[in-house]
């Protein structure tokens, strides 16, 4: 039940839904809500309809018990029947042919559907599911301000998602963005603490009518553990009116499976009883929940609150999708990043301490436990081998020296185990132990020898204080109406103290702990061996990195590939029977997908060549340029350039793959930006330069084109920064001088340009010192 202004309950509209969240007992538990399988609920949200049928065959399994009022014939009558009673044959196939690249990737095409009078036009959106071919089909008049201006919008926010520096930036402009995309009222980012923990709004764009809720800490039990699994696997989740009826599937269970049809990945798939509540309760009407993951693991969300009913269509859903995958590659690349500058100095520190070492290892970590605390920024010491203890900072007792004996053993030598809540984490009795006062609340250990010996560094409590939204031990309270979840918001905050937890660990400081395992066990040399050693944990990091970014491009390409192909099949399809208007904008449309596509293939190539390693040697900069002009001269000669033959080039010491690059970018550049003139030519030489990174000699790329004015010469290096048109000199992405600039920087050089309009344009650069910059 909801109240209504004048308080008197009224029945609220997902009644029949409230009874399935309910049937395993009457009274409230929290724990109802917990085990709740929101993905089985048998129902989808009303303004939409469901159809699930056979593949290849086309016989309808269920359908949604609206069928009727949008497609013109009743549910029961269309199960058991063909799906082409109210989708035509050609569509049908399509859905099949775009549907069979694996089972749950969503599609959407628009159609026109229904039986006779009935039929009208409806974004399809198609996904496979436990062998069914899923149809859902949304009536095509979906609010025309939202989708306005989709490709721009989408651009436009990946640009100054891109242009964010640290997370916080990166959450701060990623609410923004949505907001301006989507026209919320609210719009959080939301992160979790830790896999099930509760979350905290770290950044928000709000109307001065709402409430902020910017610092607020909310329980776990509002997102539920299946809910975050659905999160896990489904990016996007719109809920487009609270007091919408839900239709119903018929029948609810398969009748050759006897199952409640799977709708993790549908899009009108009904909301939970308990999570519809828990939105009026807090004043919303409608929302939409962007997943936000790390790795595969869900990080945090982008949620969003409206004040009255939105639909949001297959086309905004599709920027909202493509843009938290964005942010999520963004995330994960600012973290790696730091990661990547926090260990740059970790093996130099784990060296010196290692170095203050004697062979009587385990007495010398207590003699210098002072600089080896340092190390990992602990409070204390545990030095362990066989029964012998020894400990420095918080006491650590019998019982709980026990527990961590058990821990390390369990580990392999090198392996680190870290928790900065103790207490939490052990079994009963090292809990106990841990809590008891005095001691330490959290450890970051690593097995020495296995079974044998261990080394743990320690930390005390630090007390976290933290503005509740709800009180997190009283999570749900029952009203007199039966309001099962409390509102929340900031005109209730309520106010507690986080204890039994130390500061977190850190990646560097982990790290840390490895390095001196290596160095103490012999298995690392000194210095330069640190140094290998740490270029090798980066390409595991970067290999990590680039198989996210290829499943999320592959996440990203899917709509766009959905959107080419239905511009497509209707050209081929309706053949003559289009007006010039709409082969012409169907065209667009297909222009705009592949423009999309070019600019995420773009994008991470220039995210590869941040994160491959560097393979320095000598090499011939005749040879390289000559490799180079196997690429670049047709297109040289295509424009009519010639080049200049050079001199005698020396011989420099680069990665030959990545100068080549270089070159090519350049020797591109030249004939894209040629002038209107007979003598079109391009030269690469070496010119002695201002003393710098490079030795004081640059290569110097240098042409006769048009030029570029002098207050726009520092934009060219930019991502995505292009100064002309689209379609002009070429087109292209704008993303080659920004390669260049990015390979030269990882070999620790600079690169510049001098330019006059009408003149010529010349590029020079420095390849910097080998073990400048990191390779």
């Amino acid at each position: 039940m909801s109240a209504d202004p004048d308080g008197d309950p009224t029945p609220a509209a997902d009644d029949w839904l409230s009874r399935r969240s309910q049937e395993a007992e009457q009274a409230f538990d929290v724990s109802v809500c917990v085990s709740e399988p929101i993905h089985l609920l048998g129902g989808v949200q009303s303004y939409g309809t469901l159809l699930a049928a056979e593949v290849p065959g086309g016989t309808v399994v269920t359908a949604a018990d609206n069928a009727a009022r949008l497609l013109g014939v009743e549910a029961r009558e269309l199960v058991g029947g063909s799906v082409l009673r109210v989708l035509g044959a050609p569509d049908w196939e399509e859905a099949v042919a775009l549907s069979a690249e694996g089972e749950g990737a969503v599609l959407s095409l628009p159609v026109t559907a229904g039986a006779g009078p009935s039929s009208q036009a409806f974004d399809l959106s198609v996904h496979r599911r436990d062998g069914l071919l899923i149809l859902e089909f949304e009536p095509g008049e979906a609010d025309p301000a939202a989708s306005r201006d989709f490709y721009e919008g989408v651009r436009r926010a990946l640009g100054r998602l891109r242009s964010a520096t640290s997370v916080a930036e990166c959450c701060a402009t990623a609410v923004q963005e949505v907001r301006a995309l989507t026209g919320f009222e609210r719009v959080v980012a939301y992160r979790f603490d830790g896999a099930d923990g509760p979350g905290e709004v770290v950044a928000e764009s709000v109307t001065d009518r709402w409430e902020p809720w910017l610092g607020l800490w909310f329980p776990a039990t509002d997102v539920p553990p299946q809910a975050r699994r659905l999160y896990e696997e489904n990016w996007i989740r719109v809920i487009s009116d609270v007091d919408d009826a839900t239709a119903r599937l018929v029948p609810e269970r398969r009748a050759d499976t006897g199952d409640i049809l799977d709708l993790s990945r549908a899009g009108l798939r009904t909301v939970s009883g308990f999570h519809l509540e828990y939105l009026r309760n807090i004043g919303v009407r409608s929302s939409m929940s962007v997943s936000v993951l790390r790795g595969r693991r869900l990080w945090g969300l982008i949620a969003c609150h409206g004040a009255d009913p939105r639909r949001l269509g297959p086309e905004v859903r599709s920027a909202c999708e493509l843009f938290g995958t964005a942010f999520s590659l963004h995330l994960a690349a600012l973290e790696e990043r730091d990661r990547a500058d926090s260990l740059v100095g970790t093996g130099g520190r784990a060296a010196a301490v290692a170095r203050l070492l004697g062979s009587d290892v385990y007495d010398s970590l207590l003699r210098h436990e002072a600089e080896v605390r340092e190390l990992a920024g602990a409070d204390g010491l545990v030095v362990a081998r066989d029964d012998q203890v020894r400990t420095t900072g918080p006491a650590v007792g019998a019982r709980l020296a026990g527990e961590l004996k058990r821990l390390a053993a369990g580990l392999a030598p090198g392996q680190v185990w870290a928790t900065d809540r103790l207490a939490e984490t052990l079994e009963a009795g090292g809990a106990d132990a841990a809590a008891a006062g005095g001691g330490p609340s959290g450890v970051l250990l690593i097995a020495l020898e296995r079974g044998r010996s261990y080394l743990a560094w320690t930390r005390v409590e630090r007390p976290e204080p933290r503005r509740w939204a709800a009180d997190p031990d009283r999570p749900v309270r029952v009203g007199p109406r039966g309001e099962r979840l409390t509102p929340r918001g900031s005109g209730a905050v309520f106010r507690s103290v986080t204890r039994g937890r130390s500061l977190p660990w850190q990646a560097r400081e982990e790290h840390a702990a490895v390095e001196l395992w290596r160095l103490l066990t012999g298995m690392v040399l000194r210095h330069a061996d640190e140094l290998s050693a740490l270029n090798e944990e980066l390409r595991v990091i970067n290999a990590d990195l680039d198989s996210f970014a290829h499943a999320a491009a592959h996440d990203l390409k899917e709509p766009l590939r959905g959107i080419s192909h239905a511009a497509e099949f209707l050209v081929e399809d309706a053949g003559a029977g289009l007006d010039a208007t709409s082969v012409r904008r169907l065209g667009t449309m297909r222009r705009l997908a592949d423009r999309m596509d070019n600019l995420l293939n773009s994008l991470l190539l220039y995210s590869r060549m941040g994160r491959c390693g560097l393979r320095r040697t000598k090499v011939e900069l005749d040879k390289v340029l000559d490799d180079a002009l196997e690429v670049a001269g047709p297109r040289l000669a295509e424009a009519g350039v010639r080049l200049l033959p050079p001199g005698r080039l020396p011989s420099v010491d680069a990665d030959p793959d990545r100068l080549h690059d270089v070159l090519v970018n350049l020797l591109v550049n030249a004939a894209k930006y040629a002038a209107d003139r007979p003598d079109r030519t391009v030269e690469v030489g070496v010119e002695e330069v201002a003393p710098g990174p490079g030795g004081g000699r640059a290569i110097v790329v240098r042409d006769n084109g048009i030029g570029i004015p002098p207050e726009r010469q520092d934009e060219v290096f930019e991502l995505f920064k292009r100064l002309h048109g689209p379609s002009e000199y070429s087109g292209g992405t704008g993303v080659g001088l920004a390669i260049v600039r990015r390979i030269v920087e990882r070999h620790g050089g600079r690169v510049w340009l001098t330019s006059t309009p009408g003149q010529g344009t010349a590029f020079y650069f420095t390849l910097g010192e080998p073990g400048a910059a990191g390779g």
